[in-house]
């Protein structure tokens, strides 16, 4: 049965992309990959050029390509899918809060989907009684719009829990991508 387009269509969709800064980065390390072999020759000091920024620019889009979605009844961070119906009432961080829930009140069982040029937070609670993880960490630029968002999917009941899986970045063989059921 196909789901309609309006349970498709998500709630909340953000995509944590790095700062411009980090290209500008990208761009001097191509520099200087062609510095590095500026005495070989012309030809090699383009293939420096193209190498290293090409190599600068995929780390820098690979790190920023982070993305965080409410759709169909779930919560869709990086790697991670859980059924909103597994999860507690969100709270929005900022500032210090969000600063103490990435360091000193941190759990290492949490899972974090964290980007240091991110200074707010959304921290969900974990409810599934079978699930070790306590907490989600999100960073996101709209703590409150991501908030409500995760408010509202549960509020509506979409998806059903028995039927959904946490999948985490771990592999199959780690106990978080274990199937889910209520």
């Amino acid at each position: 049965m196909q789901p309609s387009a309006a349970a498709a269509q998500p709630q909340y969709d953000e995509r944590l992309t790095a700062p411009r800064s980090w290209w500008l980065i990208a761009v001097l390390i191509g520099l200087s990959g062609a510095l590095i072999m500026l005495p070989l020759g012309t030809l090699p000091m383009l293939g420096g050029l193209i190498v290293a920024g090409a190599l600068a620019a995929m780390t820098v889009s690979a790190y920023g390509s982070a993305r965080i979605r409410v759709v169909a009844g779930s919560l869709v961070a990086g790697d991670a899918r859980l059924p909103v119906a597994a999860l507690g009432e969100p709270e929005a961080l900022e500032g210090e809060e969000a600063r103490a829930w990435r360091t000193y009140k941190a759990d290492t069982r949490a899972f974090l989907l964290l980007r240091s040029y991110v200074p707010t937070a959304v921290r969900v609670p974990v409810t599934d009684p079978s699930d070790p993880t306590p907490y989600v960490y999100l960073s996101t630029r709209d703590p409150r719009a991501l908030a409500a968002a995760l408010t509202a999917a549960g509020a509506s009941g979409t998806g059903p829990v028995s039927e959904q899986t946490a999948v985490r970045a771990e592999g199959p063989e780690g106990p978080a991508a274990e199937a889910r059921t209520a």
